[in-house]
Order: structure tokens, then sequence, then C-alpha cells
């Protein structure tokens, strides 16, 4: 069934990816689905405004898929690169001078997927194996890097929700 009447977790199993995984292929499915509908005719002039000072519109979109993409990496017990590193000191602010909504949205639908085919990938009996998260090494397993990168994702979808009618309010 994938009527989009009904929230992604309803319309049934997510193909390819093993059942302990399917949670979380449907928070960050949900997620992609409602910031696409969201995002849609967004302007661009408003990504970076912080409205009561909370984060903006831009932020949230970057920082959502550069969260999946480092917890992924330390899920496939990988620590994070030079690239990854400057992406997360610069998720506040545009990452070129034109950047629009839809190219933050572009690319985090891209990570997402990037994400859905990790998970398809992942073996079940590896859901517990431990996994450490930075240079602190902090204890997590791949189950729980899996799943906070889908709860992670929905938390700031849920930010990002408020921001947008915050700010397209602001506009009228």
């Amino acid at each position: 069934m994938t009527d989009k009447k009904y929230e992604v977790w309803l319309r049934g199993p997510v193909d390819g990816i093993p059942s302990l995984l399917q949670p979380a292929a449907h928070a960050l499915l949900q997620a992609r689905e409602e910031i696409n509908t969201l995002m849609e005719g967004f302007p661009d002039s408003l990504l970076w405004e912080k409205p009561a000072g909370v984060a903006s519109p831009g932020f949230h979109l970057q920082h959502i898929a550069g969260v999946i993409d480092r917890l992924l990496t330390y899920a496939k017990g990988e620590a994070l690169n030079a690239a990854q590193l400057n992406y997360l000191k610069q998720e506040e602010h545009a990452p070129f001078l034109t950047c629009t909504t839809h190219n933050l949205v572009e690319q985090l639908n891209r990570q997402i997927d990037k994400a859905l085919a990790q998970l398809a990938a992942t073996d079940e009996s590896s859901l517990t194996d431990f996994r450490g998260v930075g240079r602190a090494q902090l204890p997590s397993t791949v189950l729980g890097l899996l799943m906070h990168a889908a709860e992670h994702t929905q938390r700031h979808n849920g930010q990002l929700l408020v921001t947008v009618r915050i700010l397209e309010g602001k506009q009228v």
C-alpha cells in the first residue's frame, strides 16, 4: 500500500530494509515527505532568517543531512573525515552564494537515499555491535546510531516546521 493519506509507517514494510530497521526507514521517509511538502515554494530570501533567535530553516536542512551522514559513518565503524568536520562547522551558513531552498532539499533527499541504502545493506546480526562516537569514542551500537539518525531527523523536522510557519506568517 502506497496511499499517501497514511503515514509512512502505516503503509507497510519498506522493500529491502531489514525488519528491525523498518522504524528507522519509516521515520526517514516520513520526514522526507513532510520536508519536501513544507519547503515547496519556500522563499530563498527567508532561508537563513532566525525568528526570535531560533535556528534558520537553512540550518535545519543542512544539519539534518549532516547528522545523518555523520551517524551513518559511525555506524559503519569509521571516523569522520575532514570534509565531514568542515561541513559540521559550516551548517549555519549557506554552502555557496546562490544556494536555494531547492538545493538544500535535494541535498537532504540524497542523504536520505544514502541512509536507506545503508539500512538495506546492514546485517541485522550486527545491530548490537559496539560503535564508538566521536573522538572520545562514546559508547553506542549500530542500532543506536541508525535509530538516532532517524529520531534526530524527526526532531529537527518538527523544529523546521514551526520555524517555517513563523517565517511564512511574518511574510504575509
